[in-house]
């Protein structure tokens, strides 16, 4: 099929943002950064580190396998395929989706389930505001749960399976990338344009490859940033209500899980639009 002159401008937009990936210049305190975990790591025997980030992979594909099965997650698929048969009375399943319906409707679906996700972290960002042991320690999983979800339903906002172990390895490579800071987003994403070349997909599931590294540190490192500055501004209340550690945690994850969907969702439009013009095998 070809494209209609609505998505060739999007495949330009898209062109040019993933340019930005390779045309971004860290800055010297982001040089220094990385010399240092790169220092802090090289202490560590490499067979643990290897040990370390397989055990992580492996932690976050299971994590990513439960989420797919859940009962929310099922109920959800349904309101996705529902929505798409009210725009489109030809579509009857997901494959249906990307056969039948132009990427405007699909990024419209896509937009719904992320900006739900949006508020599930602004909320969850509130409670943990609140300073609350149960919700402060609780933080970090939650929002792991809420965007490997948002990326989980964005593919399948335009049509992609994701029961299967390719497809279900593939959004968590995504989440992977979406995380990274900006300067290494190219690494990743090369990465995921050489997983789309690769004409059979069950390599996602029969070869191990690595999937976070010495970067994905940084996710854990901003995760106690944020608890130590909900705990210190947290005596400031107003009314009793802590209203500045509150902003900061509803901030913070509302920021991160908007960078998670919008990442997703380009990388799915350009993914929809490189087959739509047979760019892939």
């Amino acid at each position: 099929m070809t494209l209609t002159q609505r998505e060739e401008v999007l495949l330009e937009e898209l062109h040019k943002w993933r340019q930005s990936f390779f045309e971004y210049e860290a800055t010297d305190l982001e040089n220094s950064y990385d010399k240092w975990v790169d220092q802090a790591f090289s202490l560590l025997p490499h067979s643990l580190q290897i040990q370390f980030f397989e055990k992580l992979d492996d932690w976050l594909f299971q994590l990513n396998s439960l989420l797919r099965g859940t009962k929310l997650q099922k109920e959800a698929s349904e309101r996705i395929l529902n929505a798409a048969k009210s725009l489109n009375e030809e579509v009857e399943s997901f494959s249906d989706m990307r056969k039948k319906m132009p990427v405007a409707q699909l990024t419209f679906l896509a937009e719904q389930q992320a900006s739900r996700h949006r508020i599930y972290s602004l909320v969850q960002g509130s409670m943990a505001g609140s300073a609350q042991p149960l919700f402060i320690t609780s933080d970090f999983i939650a929002m792991l749960v809420i965007n490997l979800r948002a990326v989980q339903l964005t593919a399948m906002s335009f049509g992609y399976d994701v029961q299967s172990p390719a497809g279900l390895l593939e959004t968590l490579k995504v989440f992977n990338v979406a995380t990274m800071p900006e300067r290494m987003k190219m690494f990743g994403w090369e990465d995921l344009m050489e997983d789309l070349q690769k004409e059979d997909e069950q390599f996602y599931f029969d070869i191990h490859e690595r999937i976070t590294d010495h970067t994905w540190v940084d996710e854990p490192l901003k995760e106690l940033l944020k608890i130590s500055l909900i705990i210190l501004f947290s005596r400031k209340s107003i009314s009793g209500i802590p209203l500045i550690s509150v902003a900061i945690g509803a901030g913070m994850n509302y920021r991160s899980t908007r960078k998670v969907t919008h990442f997703a969702i380009k990388y799915y439009q350009y993914k929809y639009l490189l087959e739509k013009n047979g760019e892939l095998k």
